[in-house]
């Protein structure tokens, strides 16, 4: 895989090089609520734009039904960039058509755009390969060069991250170097103890991943919503919390192979309970009680671990060599439930391990509660992307970057 670094080695100066980021920060109406994503691209862009290329930035927003829809336009998104980079970002009010070739036709070298959102083309994401193909030769028009950098968005077989790099030179992007050499220390020869810390609403969007690391973590702490998929498993009352029952066959499994194997499979022992969702646009209060995790009552949800928990995965995590978070521990938006996620997170910062925040909600939870992002050890731009890696899988952005 070439990186960026020897891209620019080769020269880029005068050349048009499109850049795949990983825009897709979150909106209030046109304000952006977190810039991580565009921030993680910066040095990316800076080292082009220092070294004379005529920088093409492009990326997704929100899940848009191949159709401009200006509600995800990446309009504040460009404004943004241009603020970080204190200089002005050209913004081309389409993809692949007359707003987009001209704003790309007047770059100068050093000078920056980005052009709208690739999913209001139906081609970016269609599962038809010839569409999707037709869309990458519009987009290489572009461009003269192709550089990755939108780790959100590698585990995707879009136009822009797979079919792209076929049609130009490529070459991997800052980000994207640093995820992947992050990744491989997971995988690849781990320090132990190795603990995995678990969270997150569902439990079938991390079987496949528990699956994996069942062979391979020496300790796997669950929390969240997919928690009580596990409590149920075991026997226990959970009231009214999130239950995906067609999934207890599968845990049961798993917590059988974690005994057999000598992984410790790890599970609350105490719940912070309310009688419904929080309210997160007014956080209100909502006076909440902590139980047993066997025994929640019939009319309340668990909606965060509680205090003995906290302090049983802090203890789990305390002597590890390595740790991967991916998930939070409750409904860290609302102040009421936020404490459970605020403890794992100050247990990675505690530890003396090598900590990887696995990016999604744990990187929105990191910054939100008010940790210094730069204390950890690596807080990934991909939940999904990072997930699939450890699952052992293919990511097709990065399969199109090998020669």
């Amino acid at each position: 895989m070439k990186t960026i670094d020897e891209l620019v080695a080769e020269g880029v100066a005068g050349k048009r090089v499109f850049v795949r980021a990983d825009l897709n920060v979150p909106l209030d109406g046109t304000t952006i609520t977190d810039d991580g994503r565009i921030r993680a691209v910066l040095p990316t862009v800076k080292t082009l734009a220092e070294a004379g290329a005529r920088v093409v930035v492009a990326s997704h927003l929100g899940r848009p039904k191949g159709a401009p829809d200006p509600v995800f336009s990446l309009a504040p998104a460009a404004t943004r960039l241009g603020e970080l980079l204190g200089a002005d970002v050209a913004f081309a009010t389409d993809t692949v058509g007359e707003s987009a070739a001209s704003t790309v036709a007047g770059l100068a070298d050093g000078q920056v755009a980005v052009i709208e959102n690739l999913r209001f083309n139906p081609g970016e994401t269609s599962k038809d390969d010839a569409e999707r193909g037709a869309f990458a030769d519009q987009l290489a028009e572009l461009a003269d060069l192709y550089v990755s950098d939108g780790f959100g968005a590698v585990h995707r077989k879009h136009a822009s991250v797979f079919d792209l790099p076929a049609r130009l030179p490529h070459a991997a992007g800052h980000l994207i170097a640093g995820e992947v050499a992050v990744l491989q220390k997971l995988t690849e020869d781990v320090k132990r103890p190795y603990v995995v810390a678990l969270g997150g609403a569902k439990v079938s969007d991390k079987l496949a991943v528990i699956d994996e690391l069942l062979g391979k973590a020496d300790r796997i702490l669950i929390g969240g919503g997919m928690a009580y998929t596990f409590l149920k498993a075991k026997g226990y009352e959970i009231g009214k919390s999130l239950l995906q029952e067609d999934q207890i066959p599968a845990v049961l499994e798993y917590i059988e192979r974690a005994e057999k194997t000598g992984v410790e499979l790890v599970l609350p022992v105490d719940v912070v309970v309310g009688p419904e969702f929080p309210d997160l646009k007014t956080k209100a209060p909502t006076h909440p009680t902590t139980v047993a995790a066997a025994a929640v009552p019939a009319d309340q949800m668990g909606l965060d671990v509680g205090p003995e928990t906290r302090k049983l995965y802090a203890s789990k995590i305390a002597d590890a060599a390595t740790v991967f978070w991916n998930g939070p521990m409750g409904v860290f938006e609302h102040p009421d439930f936020a404490e459970g996620t605020k403890a794992v997170a100050q247990a990675l910062l505690d530890s003396p391990a090598f900590t990887v925040v696995g990016g999604g909600d744990s990187a929105a939870a990191v910054r939100l509660l008010g940790f210094d992002e730069n204390a950890f050890g690596h807080i990934s731009t991909g939940g999904g992307a990072s997930l699939e890696y450890l699952e052992g899988k293919t990511l097709p952005g990065l399969a199109a970057l090998e020669d």
